[in-house]
């Protein structure tokens, strides 16, 4: 019998052939501090689009990105740019770190230990890089 590698490792080793095909320098990609090129959000017009100005009896921006947080915890913090960018913006949102380390806390309890601790460092990478004000600085 032929080896025969599954689909799905056949499908990646593809891609990432047709990749370095495209662009040689690719082969090297990481996404790593991707998220560095997303600006942070002002306050103000994440209130405006994802908070109370279209729906006033709704949830403000703020919650709203403690939430998404929450859910990047539970999921095992594997979208590491997703849960950094959420910090980021949940924090020029209002949110503080106490309410930060909280949410990702609670989310622990259901997503476990490992989810928790991973979220919870990716977090304090947010907070300690100094990029935004944490209650202390406010």
């Amino acid at each position: 019998m032929p080896d025969q590698k599954n689909p799905f490792e056949a499908m990646m080793t593809m891609g990432q052939e047709w990749a370095k095909a495209l662009n040689p320098a690719l082969e090297h990609f990481t996404p790593r501090g991707f998220e560095a090129l997303f600006p942070t959000m002002p306050k103000d017009l994440m209130e405006t689009f994802m908070g109370k100005t279209l729906n006033p009896e709704g949830l403000d921006a703020k919650t709203k990105l403690l939430v998404t947080l929450s859910a990047l915890t539970i999921m095992g913090a594997q979208a590491e740019a997703q849960v950094r960018i959420t910090v980021r913006h949940a924090v020029e949102a209002g949110a503080t770190a106490q309410e930060i380390a909280e949410t990702i806390g609670i989310a622990g309890m259901f997503g476990g230990i490992p989810a928790m601790s991973k979220a919870m460092e990716l977090a304090r990478e947010v907070l300690d890089a100094g990029t935004v004000k944490t209650e202390d600085q406010a």
